[in-house]
């Protein structure tokens, strides 16, 4: 059943709509901070008078009637009921066409729905097999769309080690991008705010773009916007062709006004990192010669990322650990094991990493390492370590890893499942293999992560590496 403002009795469920007038009277207010409010107290209504279920539901969204972004909506709505005890009498069901993917339902469940109907993505694929640009039936269509989210928040969960949806459901387990602290503390509590820029106003007027997009048109087409893929007049990507193309130019001329046009463009045309926001702070007067470390001194500091024979392949792997060794740097192995024929020679890398004995760990592995490094994390890619794509897998890579001629199979990644004694113990373990190697554990940088690494600590790890 179908309901209007506030919403239509169907038993112990209520549809909800989480929309707001754009309009009062003919005077424009598209206020979303009332929005929401107005939203809040709907639901707050819906659950005092016995609704079990409430159904937040943006379907109804017209010209002049503007829908509440779904994530800020059942968020805001968790909050609301939290405070005011009501929490759990209900179970939030998100009906909306904003979700997509297994990001966007992940963010729906962890801030309090119970379930997410993406109704739109069901109505394309439909549209999708009609004009035959889905080559399989419907029902199969979307048995594939289903499984595939399903798939993917399984994989997204057990990376923080959650094996259950209760147990992710309302957990908030985000970090926020830009959002401002008092925003975030209002409508996201308990998520770290670290980068501000963004706030209510902001999130409003990003939305009215996009609303009236939708209606100042014929024919209204959705924007390309090139998040994923690189598009002329679209989101700006760190590698974009042209920035590649200054960098291959420099590589094949080798001169230094090649390498400064690349330099200019890579850092001053577009900021995208952290970083392109600092700025140094000049000296009044240049530093002696003689307060300066040396070079051999300063290199025998680096080390390179653990990038596994595998990724990389087994010539750039030998390349790279043998530099390092010419120029008194470590390199790092990676996950993916190690030729024994390298070990003690000047190929060799002298940082070992450890993440399941699946991939290449052996005694003579752990021998020839100065250091031992754990994972128990990932800094890049969260998760998905030592899995390859079947294609670069070939007999050699599988020989080093001790694993059939295949990519390993999908299961959570083993450094994510380690308790704090069994951290102990194995780098008691290491020691024992190897007493002469420092043992390393590798965790990211987030918010909380001194807590964790004054436990590391307690475990006798020598290092602790913070990873971007």
């Amino acid at each position: 059943m179908r309901g209007g403002a506030s919403g239509t009795w169907a038993g112990e469920r209520r549809i909800t709509d989480i929309l707001y007038d754009a309009m009062y009277e003919g005077i424009t207010i598209c206020d979303l901070k009332l929005g929401v409010e107005i939203v809040c107290r709907r639901v707050e209504e819906a659950v005092k008078e016995g609704a079990q279920i409430v159904v937040l539901s943006d379907r109804n969204i017209s010209r002049y009637r503007l829908a509440v972004p779904s994530l800020l909506a059942v968020s805001a709505v968790f909050k609301w009921l939290s405070d005011r005890g009501l929490s759990n009498r209900v179970s939030l069901v998100v009906e909306t066409g904003e979700a997509r993917d297994t990001h966007h339902m992940a963010c729906l469940i962890g801030y309090g729905a119970s379930a997410v109907y993406p109704y739109l993505m069901y109505e394309l694929i439909y549209e999708l097999c009609q004009k035959g640009e889905i080559k399989t039936t419907y029902e199969q269509a979307l048995f594939n769309y289903k499984k595939a989210l399903e798939d993917g928040l399984l994989k997204i969960m057990s990376k923080m080690g959650i094996s259950t949806l209760n147990s992710y459901q309302g957990a908030r387990i985000f970090d926020t991008v830009c959002l401002n602290r008092d925003f975030v503390e209002e409508y996201f509590p308990g998520t770290p705010a670290t980068l501000e820029s963004d706030g209510i106003f902001e999130v409003q007027e990003s939305l009215l773009i996009r609303h009236d997009a939708g209606f100042e048109t014929e024919k209204p087409e959705l924007d390309y916007g090139g998040d994923m893929k690189f598009r002329k007049g679209g989101q700006w990507h760190a590698w974009s062709p042209f920035v590649v193309r200054a960098l291959h130019k420099f590589l094949e001329t080798g001169d230094y006004n090649d390498y400064r046009e690349f330099s200019r463009i890579a850092n001053e045309e577009h900021p995208a990192f952290i970083r392109h926001l600092l700025d140094y702070r000049r000296s009044d007067e240049p530093v002696p010669l003689e307060e300066v470390e040396p070079v051999e001194s300063i290199l025998r500091r680096f080390v390179t990322g653990g990038m596994s024979l595998g990724a990389l392949s087994p010539e750039a792997h030998e390349v790279l650990a043998e530099a390092c060794n010419r120029l008194g740097m470590k390199s790092n192995s990676g996950e993916g094991g190690e030729d024994p024929a390298r070990y003690w020679t000047i190929k060799n890398s002298a940082i070992k990493q450890v993440a399941s004995g699946r991939f290449g760990v052996t005694p003579t592995y752990l021998a020839s390492a100065t250091d031992i490094e754990i994972k128990i994390a990932q800094g890049a890619k969260p998760g998905e370590g030592g899995r390859p794509p079947g294609k670069k897998v070939n007999e050699y890579i599988a020989k080093l890893r001790h694993a059939r001629l295949a990519s390993p199979s999908y299961h959570p990644h083993p450094t994510t499942t380690y308790t704090p004694s069994a951290l102990a113990q194995l780098i008691n373990d290491l020691k024992e293999a190897n007493p002469t190697a420092k043992v390393c554990v590798k965790l990211v940088a987030e918010t909380g992560v001194g807590t964790v690494a004054a436990g590391v600590a307690k475990a006798y790890a020598d290092i602790i590496q913070i990873s971007g």
